[in-house]
């Protein structure tokens, strides 16, 4: 966040620090510490143990120079689904930029990273980093989607630039690192960029059954010009989606996500119920 920093003024920082723990019966959100414009709300049980917990960014958009800053930790033998209840919206910079940095650390247990889409609108300046750090036997669902302008009203990011970075490793040892920058017209386009789609989406997850990847590209519906793409690399499944609807990247990767839950989780699907509002 060092570097990140330099090229930011004076911006709102947040930090929220959320740490999980296993108690008798149910997984406790023990440790909620908060600066600045993020929060959550209580933990909710709809499944009985599995805590899932709302991340909220009242202001409601992101800032040129503003810092958001989120760390999770999931104890051993704990269980955690993270969301948010609405789109993260980045605007329009003059220059400064806007970073939101993750760290999520699962020490034996489990964490779902499940939140709705970004909107970076054109001329935004964001940098976006997510680390997951997993032990021998965690697991850990996670996705992003990203909407590169503003499609419903015609308007293209043909200007700012969006950094994306993610990072997994699991007991020190790297299962991936990928980086992905978009930055004028020309990265719009390109067959190495977002072949003029401005929607991108992906999915990770722990599996180590090959098996249940046929099945879940045979659901996939074929008439979808939406281009979809599912690997399994070192016990890591990666599922890309890219095309030009944040509802139908969503809808995919739903999807995905309730056809992986019983196998890495063994757990049946359970919707957060901010979802449907």
């Amino acid at each position: 966040m060092a570097a990140a920093a330099e090229d930011t003024s004076a911006g709102w920082r947040a930090d929220i620090r959320l740490g999980f723990r296993k108690s008798p019966g149910k997984t406790l959100l023990a440790e909620r510490f908060r600066r600045g414009p993020l929060a959550v709300q209580r933990a909710l049980y709809p499944e009985g143990d599995l805590c899932h917990v709302y991340l909220l960014h009242p202001p409601g958009g992101v800032a040129g120079g503003d810092i958001l800053n989120i760390e999770s930790r999931v104890a051993t033998g704990a269980s955690a689904l993270v969301t948010t209840p609405g789109a993260t919206k980045f605007y329009r910079s003059a220059g400064p930029r806007a970073c939101q940095q993750q760290t999520l650390s699962v020490e034996g247990g489990s964490l779902e990273w499940l939140p709705q889409e970004n909107i970076l609108f054109p001329g935004a300046n964001v940098e976006l980093t997510t680390q997951v750090q997993l032990s021998a036997d965690a697991q850990f669902i996670g996705w992003e989607i990203n909407c590169l302008g503003l499609p419903v009203l015609n308007e293209q990011f043909d200007r700012g630039r969006a950094a994306f970075r993610f990072s997994l490793v699991r007991d020190g040892l790297p299962v991936l690192h990928e980086r992905q920058i978009i930055h004028g017209a020309e990265d719009l386009t390109a067959a190495a960029g977002m072949r003029g789609n401005p929607v991108i989406g992906t999915l990770y997850a722990t599996l180590g059954d090959s098996a249940l990847i046929d099945s879940i590209r045979q659901s996939i519906p074929g008439e979808s010009t939406d281009q979809l793409g599912i690997t399994l690399v070192d016990g890591l499944l990666i599922a890309r989606y890219l095309g030009n609807s944040t509802e139908r990247a969503r809808s995919l990767l739903v999807s995905i996500w309730k056809a992986l839950r019983p196998a890495v989780l063994n757990r049946t699907p359970c919707a957060p119920r901010i979802w449907n509002t």
